[in-house]
Order: C-alpha cells, then structure tokens, then sequence
C-alpha cells in the first residue's frame, strides 16, 4: 500500500495521508552525489593539470549546487496532509516542512468535494463547504487527485449516512 492511499478502519472513518513523491532514496541520492562528485574532481583534475586551475574551482561549485537543489527537494518533500473524516467533521491537517501545522475543520453534511479538471488535463482539487474552500493535495499527480477525490466523495457519502 503507498502513503496516498486512504485507510479505512472500522467505526474511525476515512484517514488518507497525502505525501509528495520523491523517486530518488536517500541511498540513491548518496551514489549519485558520489559518481557526480567523483567525475567532476576527476574533470576539474585534468583542467588543473593543463593549467585551466579556475575551471577545477567552477567544477565544485556546480557539485555544490546540485548538493543544495536535492536537499531543498527532500526537504519540500517532508511536508504532508492528513484527512480525516468521520460523522461529526472534515478535518484537513497541513503538515509543512518546518513542522508548522494547519488544520481545516468542515462540516461533513455540508462538505462538497471540487475537482477542477482543466482542458490540458491538469486538476484541481478543493474541499468546499459553507462559503469556504481549501485547495489541498497540490504535491499529488492529476491522476491521484482524480483517485483521491472519488475516495473522498465515497467517505463523505459514508459519513453522512452513518448512523448515530
């Protein structure tokens, strides 16, 4: 099971975590990191033997950035939403990746799940209800929103005929 995928438990409701996806493991960034830093040491070695040293130092700094463009990437890649629904609340929880919390609270009798599907196929997600909106699961692909909005309009539908 991936960590997009809804989890349903008896008497709990829905709770889906939302997470961005990331294809490179820490492992795979490591070796990456090594054979890139390893070529250009190697590149900028041969520059500094024919004398172009300059070259050998601007070799570094594209390593440097490449360094930093990954770990700005893992760390946007700690963010994550949790949604919860039973028969008394919609509850959004907004986890950035500096730890701050956000959380939207609906009523599920009157929550209403937009998905806006663009001509070039992109999407749009939204929660709506009472004159409020939330945009939420902008990490996710088109497709796993199209999933995830009919699995929450199939939860909304539950809890709304959920008996007391």
């Amino acid at each position: 099971m991936t960590d997009n995928e809804p989890l349903t438990q008896p008497d709990s409701g829905f709770h889906a975590i939302l997470t961005p996806y990331r294809s490179l493991s820490p492992t795979g960034f490591l070796i990456l990191m090594t054979l890139i830093g390893g070529f250009s040491f190697a590149l900028g070695m041969m520059f500094l033997m024919m004398g172009a040293w300059p070259i050998f130092g601007f070799l570094g700094l594209d390593v440097l950035l490449v360094y930093v463009a990954f770990r700005l990437n893992y760390r946007s890649g700690r963010a994550f939403e949790l949604v919860d629904v039973t028969r008394d609340q919609v509850l959004v929880t907004r986890v950035h990746p500096d730890g701050r919390r956000e959380e939207f609270e609906f009523n599920p009798f009157w929550a209403r799940v937009l998905l806006k599907e663009w001509p070039n196929g992109r999407t749009e997600l939204r929660l709506v209800a009472q004159g409020r909106e939330l945009l939420f699961g902008q990490f996710l692909t088109d497709d796993e929103r199209r999933d995830f909005a009919s699995a929450l309009k199939g939860a909304l539908i539950e809890a709304r005929g959920a008996r007391i």
